[in-house]
């Protein structure tokens, strides 16, 4: 049995809805937005405010079952549990989907113990209204005692189990669910890390990709009290990193991810390097030859002191920048200072 994505860091990948709306610049190129305008005609169709939510077949709702029964099989195979990044083409905590979608898809969270499931959300902030939503939606169906009879056992347990999650009164948090932010820039970072800390999960962490600028966790206590000395870094379980791929990709600055990897390791945080993207260092050229290049300073954000090129240039060492060059997804790779770093939470 094998994986059904080529995505480094999940097993499966699991979309119970499809549609979004861009939040921030970590969305400009949104290669789901892109994917969903190619099957529609030319035009992004659940893109957008006030953009219909697209619910997928019930076929596609089975598939988690079908790979909750074969863990058994997996783990002998591969040695680890199967992971489902859930929602690639949409966003768990948006405020356009419907509640009852929601409620369905942590019922079915609940009936697939064997697998780990990665919700990665741009809205870590909506967490608590979206499952306060889902339990409003049942109203006086939840229950208490006596039970109505329009609800099903299933639908009892999982609203019990979503209330006592959001109170954090369940024992234990519910151990097959991660809970993912997308963090792009250092002000992202700054605003939704602390957000992520107070969600209860089995494993908390971040997807800095696409990597837009420097990232540095100092000065980032996991408490209102700096006297308490933690680093938000410490309380979280895993950061994976990423530069942008696509026709209108962004490029990482080497050191932003250097960065990353080293304040991980001096955490002791599993570490995952996930690709290049379109732009790679590396790939020195004599001075003049054709092509694609920026320049880039080590500090500031994508596009401050970015210098575009189509010719290897001939001085930049002198303003301490780094030349990248627009080689293409496969060819730039993997490799972060001459290895993988393909690091998972235990």
């Amino acid at each position: 049995m094998s994986a059904n994505t080529k995505i480094e860091w999940a097993t499966h990948t699991f979309n119970p809805w499809e549609g979004c709306q861009k939040v921030g610049a970590g969305c400009d190129n949104c290669y789901a937005e892109a994917r969903n305008a190619r099957f529609a005609g030319g035009t992004s169709i659940n893109w957008g405010p006030g953009a219909p939510r697209r619910r997928t077949s019930e076929a596609n709702w089975k598939l988690p079952l079908r790979w909750n029964a074969a863990h058994d099989a997996f783990f002998s195979q591969y040695g680890h549990r199967q992971r489902v990044f859930c929602s690639s083409l949409a966003d768990v905590f948006d405020n356009a989907v419907d509640p009852q979608w929601l409620g369905d898809l942590f019922e079915l969270i609940q009936r697939t113990p064997n697998l780990d499931w990665l919700l990665l959300t741009k809205r870590i902030g909506n967490w608590k209204s979206r499952m306060q939503a889902v339990l409003d939606s049942f109203g006086s169906r939840i229950p208490p005692t006596p039970r109505p009879k329009s609800v099903s056992d299933e639908e009892a347990d999982s609203m019990n189990w979503i209330d006592a999650w959001m109170r954090n009164d369940v024992d234990p948090i519910p151990a097959n669910v991660w809970i993912g932010a997308t963090i792009c820039t250092q002000e992202e970072a700054d605003r939704d890390i602390p957000k992520l800390l107070t969600v209860p999960a089995a494993k908390r962490f971040l997807s800095m990709e696409p990597l837009l600028g420097p990232v540095s966790f100092e000065g980032m206590f996991a408490s209102s009290n700096p006297a308490d000395g933690t680093n938000v870094l410490e309380e979280l379980d895993w950061v994976i990193v990423g530069g942008e791929s696509g026709p209108d990709a962004r490029p990482m600055h080497p050191d932003w991810a250097r960065s990353l990897r080293d304040q991980c390791v001096a955490a002791g945080v599993p570490f995952l390097f996930k690709q290049w993207g379109e732009w790679s260092p590396g790939h020195i050229t004599p001075c003049g030859t054709p092509g694609r290049f920026a320049v880039m300073r080590t500090k500031g954000l994508y596009g401050d002191s970015t210098l575009f090129c189509d010719e290897y240039p001939r001085a930049f060492t002198s303003f301490g920048a780094t030349v990248v060059s627009r080689v293409g997804k496969v060819k730039a790779g993997r490799f972060l200072d001459n290895r993988t770093w393909d690091e998972v939470p235990v």
